[in-house]
């Protein structure tokens, strides 16, 4: 219902001439799970320096795996930038360029690594569609084809927070927040290790370093070794609305990938701070 004074309508709203900042009353309406827009989708996260950077030995097993995926679900996979973002980073920095320049670079790298992969599945229909297009159409595109790639880097661009800087929120954010914002059924981040250790397998002492099969979010940014994944990741995740689990598998081992998706344990599952209904 509207009224009408001095000419001008008003819609009648508990929130008019209120800031959305205050919690007592944004709380009836943001404190309620919001509607998953697709249940049925898997995301899927392909590391760019752990996986893409090795060329065909790593790349072609993690297609041909994907490719028989595809009758058992409808997948979004998005890749992560690889080394050439870090040449990117080291130009634009001598350069004296700000974070929010550098971040569209460093994505860009990230959607060329998913043109490859998007080429090699193309056989099966997949193709590669830029950011707008999955946040509108990316139904339409699922309903023509069982999987689609894009970009994982979110597209913060030029209003990426200057807190550093190097890009803090990068791939394995960006996909998160897709797959959050998206409702998805899961996350799967396929890097090149079996997951989150006690210190770095590859590093000095790494034959001394243990898997940790299951962690929080919150126990990660507390986290003083080294991560597989973005250091922004574990606090974006406290905010988390529908992902409940993030998996980090080894995409080297051969079929990690598809045990993951059909539900086993057989990486690091990382919990966030979504709750069930």
């Amino acid at each position: 219902m509207s009224e009408s004074t001095n000419s001008i309508k008003h819609v009648a709203s508990p929130l008019a001439r209120q800031t959305l900042l205050d919690g007592d009353l944004t709380r009836p309406v943001a404190g309620v799970r919001p509607i998953r827009l697709l249940p049925w989708l898997q995301v899927v996260k392909i590391g760019g320096r752990s996986i893409m950077d090795r060329g065909r030995d790593a790349i072609l097993p993690i297609v041909d795996e994907l490719r028989k995926l595809l009758p058992e679900h409808r997948l979004l996979i998005l890749t992560g930038a690889g080394i050439r973002a870090r040449h990117l980073y080291g130009v634009g920095l001598d350069l004296g360029l700000p974070v929010g320049s550098l971040a569209p670079l460093a994505a860009s790298e990230a959607g060329q690594n998913g043109h490859i992969l998007a080429s090699l599945l193309a056989p099966e229909g997949v193709s590669y569609v830029e950011h707008p297009t999955i946040s509108s159409q990316l139904a339409i595109h699922l309903s023509a084809a069982r999987a689609v790639v894009g970009s994982a880097f979110p597209p913060y661009h030029h209003h990426e927070f200057p807190t550093s800087r190097i890009p803090p929120h990068r791939a394995d954010t960006g996909a998160f927040l897709l797959a959050d914002a998206l409702g998805a059924a899961g996350l799967t981040i396929v890097e090149d290790v079996d997951g989150v250790y006690t210190s770095d397998p590859h590093g000095p002492g790494g034959e001394k370093a243990q898997l940790i099969r299951e962690t929080s979010a919150a126990d990660l940014v507390e986290f003083e070794g080294t991560l597989p994944v973005d250091r922004a990741l574990p606090e974006v995740m406290a905010n988390a609305r529908h992902i409940e689990r993030v998996q980090i598998v080894n995409g080297l081992v051969p079929g990690r990938l598809t045990a993951a998706l059909r539900g086993d344990h057989v990486g690091t599952i990382i919990r966030t701070g979504a709750r069930p209904l």
